[in-house]
């Protein structure tokens, strides 16, 4: 058997039925990513980077798979497009976003395809807020930090709120 992994992401959506395509990508990922381990509560934000669009939800979901990072980015990416995610614009509504921000407990990468630790979680409330729930104990492996210290310390304003 395949080694399984930890691996921790984060969901976004600002179109359409935002529960509902919530609930969808957990499906898809149990289906075809892993075991989801655990899942936050989900959080309304305010747009971050292009801040002339609806608010989003977010969900962060921990899981348990034995793809390696490359090919979790793979899935994830197919994932979106199955839900109907067209990319027009950086930071730009979207039906669905999932983004992965650790992958095992020490896993560092840095190339074209792919970060990780994802390289802007530290600085995003709307990322630190639901993955807190969850993970508060996890070390970011660049920092050897708590989630819940990052949190603590960030200066993000951003509005975030637990629904």
């Amino acid at each position: 058997m395949l080694e399984q992994k930890e691996a921790y992401l984060l969901l976004g959506t600002n179109m359409g039925d935002r529960n509902s395509n919530l609930q969808q990508a957990i499906a898809l990922i149990e289906s075809e990513i892993g075991n989801v381990i655990a899942a936050s509560s989900v959080y309304e934000t305010a747009p971050w980077g292009k801040t002339d669009q609806p608010g989003f939800l977010n969900q962060a979901v921990g899981v348990q798979t034995a793809l390696q990072p490359l090919e979790l980015l793979q899935v994830m990416l197919d994932i979106e497009k199955k839900m109907g995610r067209v990319r027009l614009e950086k930071w730009g509504e979207r039906l669905i976003d999932i983004d992965l921000i650790f992958y095992g407990e020490d896993t560092i990468l840095n190339n074209e395809e792919l970060s990780l630790p994802h390289p802007e979680m530290h600085k995003r409330r709307f990322v630190l807020e639901p993955l807190n729930e969850i993970a508060a104990d996890y070390i970011h492996p660049v920092f050897k930090e708590k989630v819940s210290s990052i949190l603590t310390n960030l200066s993000d304003e951003l509005t975030v709120q637990k629904l």
